[in-house]
């Protein structure tokens, strides 16, 4: 049942998760993405303020860092709640690598595919710029794309009260965990069927209860491969299918 009033998503997903008190393995924050190992390993993007380009002469970032290994998983998913983004991201791949996924109740799909199916001929709004819009545009009726950093055709995130209730379908990206705006925006989107997509996505069935419909996330299959190629700078195009599956997962699966 939808409940996308309720502002306690992120709370909620925290408290869901198992192996709270497994030893931290690995954290790796790159350029890109976040890999961090605990029970399993996790991935997500690696968000920066525009303005903190580098941390030589601003406030602390990360609490602790040098010191994370000697948390618990728990604790270190807990930083998926601090305002700052590049420590929120951090939390956000300790968050995917604690989650239990039950791939019986996945197929490996991606979103496109989905949002295509779904949003055929209908409105669809977009948060956040994915290199599939051009697809989508080919197939809604309407379609809005809302960015926090626009793109000639993109709408600015400031028109997304008057643009998502009026949707069909949604997209929302699941940075939208590591800078908390998801808590404002699953309200506006009562009447759609609401994806989170993107490799930051929790395949966890908690979120179903928040006015989800579907989640297209990632699974780490091979920290290693991954490792390898964050470490170096590589966009997800290179990740993907290197030691990482796409996954979808519905609700009522």
């Amino acid at each position: 049942m939808k409940k996308p009033g309720d502002t306690r998503i992120l709370e909620d997903l925290l408290a869901s998760l198992p192996h709270r008190d497994h030893p931290v393995r690995a954290v790796w924050s790159c350029a890109f993405w976040t890999l961090v190992t605990t029970k399993y390993s996790g991935l997500s993007s690696t968000l920066r303020g525009e303005e903190r380009q580098h941390s030589d002469h601003a406030d602390i970032t990360v609490p602790d860092a040098g010191r994370l290994l000697e948390k618990t998983a728990g604790e270190l998913a807990d930083f998926a709640l601090l305002e700052d983004s590049v420590a929120a991201s951090i939390g956000m791949a300790a968050v995917n690598s604690m989650i239990e996924v039950d791939e019986s109740k996945c197929v490996e799909r991606g979103a496109v595919d989905l949002l295509v199916e779904k949003g055929r001929g209908r409105t669809i709004g977009v948060v956040g710029h994915f290199g599939f819009v051009p697809k989508l545009r080919a197939a809604a009726k309407k379609l809005y794309v809302i960015e926090q950093r626009p793109r000639p055709g993109d709408l600015p995130d400031t028109a997304a009260p008057d643009v998502l209730p009026s949707c069909d379908v949604v997209c929302l990206t699941a940075t939208s965990f590591i800078n908390h705006t998801i808590e404002r925006l699953l309200p506006l989107c009562e009447k759609a069927y609401v994806v989170l997509t993107g490799p930051t996505s929790p395949l966890a069935p908690a979120l179903f209860h928040h006015g989800i419909d579907a989640i297209c996330g990632s699974r780490v299959t091979d920290p290693n491969a991954v490792l390898r190629l964050i470490s170096q700078g590589a966009c997800f195009k290179q990740v993907r299918g290197n030691g990482v599956r796409l996954l979808t997962m519905l609700a009522g699966d």
